[in-house]
């Protein structure tokens, strides 16, 4: 198992760079030559995972990601279905803005004894969907309503009651391909009353927007959808780059 603290930023730089890796939107046959390029041109660790159910065969595409990395592999499972040994570590993930007992609870109760069976590395996650401008996949899987986001006071309470629960980071989610991403002025309000560290995604579609989300104080920049889209070669060492 690699450095069992997984999240952690580059020395020299304020904040890392998370690559999300949906398992239905890459083949097997891709996966080497996409991680190379990924780590090589300087992300921090990879989430795995989507909000959908997923079709592709969760353990062999976590497999080859893991043999050809590096890096820390990370699971971000959308359910306890998409639980699998072939990672570093676990996002164990609350979804505190809604009020769905299956996002509260029950999803954590049927993985726990899979996740302490296969010794993954577990990181508690206060988890907050913001709201974003349109109805995103996590919405209607979850069943949940997003954290309206004029009403800044009130994801403050959210982010400092996950911490107070004990959790070990605060996750501020749009949505993937959110419309509108989370702001800087959420970011700044939300880390100036916690401790934990704070990890933002959804729709982060420039390294200059992500410059943005650090300078305002996110410690960790998550990225997915943008990298399948760009036509960029070079888009991952640019977004970590803007994290220095």
């Amino acid at each position: 198992m690699k450095d069992t603290g997984l999240l952690i930023k580059k020395e020299g730089y304020r904040a890392g760079l998370i690559v999300l890796i949906d398992p239905d939107k890459i083949e097997i046959g891709e996966v080497k030559d996409k991680v190379n390029i990924y780590q090589k041109q300087g992300a921090d660790a990879f989430f795995f995972g989507s909000s959908q159910p997923v079709k592709n065969n969760i353990h062999a595409l976590a497999k080859e990601i893991r043999d050809n990395s590096k890096i820390p592999l990370i699971l971000f499972p959308g359910s306890s279905e998409q639980v699998t040994p072939n990672a570093d570590g676990i996002l164990f993930i609350t979804l505190i803005s809604g009020r769905n007992p299956d996002y509260l609870i029950e999803h954590h109760v049927k993985a726990a004894p899979f996740v302490k069976k296969m010794g993954l590395k577990v990181l508690p996650t206060a988890y907050l969907l913001i709201e974003c401008g349109y109805r995103t996949s996590v919405e209607r899987v979850s069943r949940t309503q997003p954290l309206p986001a004029s009403n800044i006071p009130n994801i403050v309470a959210h982010a400092l009651a996950g911490e107070m629960i004990g959790m070990r980071f605060v996750y501020l989610e749009a949505g993937s391909g959110a419309k509108n991403p989370v702001s800087p002025e959420i970011i700044a309000a939300v880390k100036a009353e916690i401790s934990v560290p704070l990890i933002v995604g959804g729709g982060i579609r420039t390294p200059e927007y992500a410059k943005t989300l650090v300078e305002a104080g996110a410690d960790f920049i998550v990225v997915g959808n943008v990298l399948e889209r760009s036509d960029d070669k070079d888009i991952v060492r640019k977004f970590s780059e803007s994290m220095k």
